[in-house]
């Protein structure tokens, strides 16, 4: 089985709230999207997702994911998908860094094994953990009032866990905790995630207002040294999340006791590979996980559900459904939202079939 041909889409998937906004003032309108097509000489074809959370966030930007795309696809003509370690090892050596573009890839590798193989890639990551899988919504960042309104929406929709987006003025971001714990029932949970937004001076005066509150904080600055300071000045459970880019910055992070839970976003660390890797090794240190991506659609929320749904039921802390965000659907058979909750398909590969008419023409195009 080879590679005969590799497409490169570009697809703009805009938001039912219109505008998604978090620390620093970033905010992103129409996520700008990139879905890669592998066709392989046996008929087989294989999907796999990247949207960046727009240019300013991660180390990453959705035209040069496409830059850097074209630039691994000539070498992986030949290849066999489902030699997926294989596939990147090559990729890691024709190119460093670029993990978002590469994580395209090897889902799209995972989609196919799956396919060879007859078996969904949840099965493949390790097998079903429980019937369906607890979802957060990200509450973007607004007034207190508009987003302790959003919880009373969301949880209407289904939801119990909601992250709240800090991150900005610190007197503000108290009151959103406040206005935004206020709305909280029995069995809600809450993460106030700043999105390294804050100073540690200013972190530390907001877990210090909020003390007596029942709310997650995560990632509170930009550095790890600095988020370390503010965790050992909270008694707050503490998530890191932009910190935690491989083995070595989570075993680094686990020695120093630095959090209780970690978020795993696939094109952060490259995709499933890495990001199972990350997974088995949680699961063996005890610490709960986030599983999900900076954003997507439907190819992204199906890869996210794989690896959620093939994780031990306890360390899920919780996980994404990206297509309730946005407008536009690219794919039949994706996970689809039921009561707060998602469930991987039983599908063999990620258990979709692209929409033509979505995707549009290939930007970009490589045959053997």
């Amino acid at each position: 089985m080879k590679i005969t041909r590799i497409d490169i889409h570009q697809v703009d998937l805009p938001l039912h709230e219109g505008r998604y906004s978090w620390a620093g003032g970033k905010s992103v309108d129409v996520f700008d999207s990139t879905v890669v097509r592998i066709t392989c000489d046996s008929g087989l074809i294989g999907h796999g997702e990247v949207c960046p959370l727009g240019p300013a966030y991660l180390p990453s930007f959705a035209a040069g994911v496409r830059a850097a795309l074209g630039a691994l696809a000539p070498d992986l003509l030949g290849c066999d998908p489902r030699a997926i370690d294989a596939i990147g090892a090559q990729m890691d050596a024709q190119l460093k860094g670029q993990p978002a573009a590469k994580s395209a890839v090897d889902m799209a590798c995972w989609d196919l094994l799956g396919q060879a193989a007859g078996l969904p890639v949840h099965l493949l990551l390790g097998g079903r953990f429980g019937d369906s899988v607890a979802l957060y919504r990200a509450i973007s960042q607004d007034t207190p009032a508009a987003m302790a309104d959003r919880i009373r929406q969301y949880r209407n929709e289904g939801y119990r866990r909601f992250q709240l987006k800090v991150g900005g003025d610190p007197d503000e971001d108290i009151a959103r905790i406040e206005a935004a714990a206020a709305e909280l029932e029995a069995g809600d949970v809450l993460i106030a995630d700043a999105n390294t937004g804050w100073l540690p001076h200013q972190a530390r005066r907001v877990v210090r207002a909020v003390r007596a509150l029942d709310v997650y904080i995560e990632q509170p600055c930009l550095g790890y040294e600095e988020c370390l300071t503010v965790r050992r000045a909270c008694d707050h459970p503490f998530v890191l999340d932009e910190s935690i880019t491989d083995i070595d910055s989570l075993l680094r992070a686990h020695r120093d006791g630095a959090m209780d839970a970690i978020n795993i976003k696939l094109s952060k660390v490259g995709g499933l590979s890495r990001a199972r890797q990350l997974r088995d090794l949680c699961v063996q240190l005890g610490l709960a996980m986030t599983i999900e991506d900076s954003w997507g659609g439907d190819i992204v929320t199906a890869a996210i559900a794989a690896l959620a749904q093939s994780t031990p039921a306890r360390f899920r802390f919780t996980a994404t459904d990206f297509n309730s965000y946005v407008t536009r659907r690219i794919a039949e058979g994706a996970p689809q939202r039921r009561d707060g909750r998602f469930a991987a398909s039983d599908a063999p590969g990620l258990g979709i079939a692209p929409l033509p008419e979505a995707l549009g023409a290939a930007v970009a195009s490589f045959a053997a």
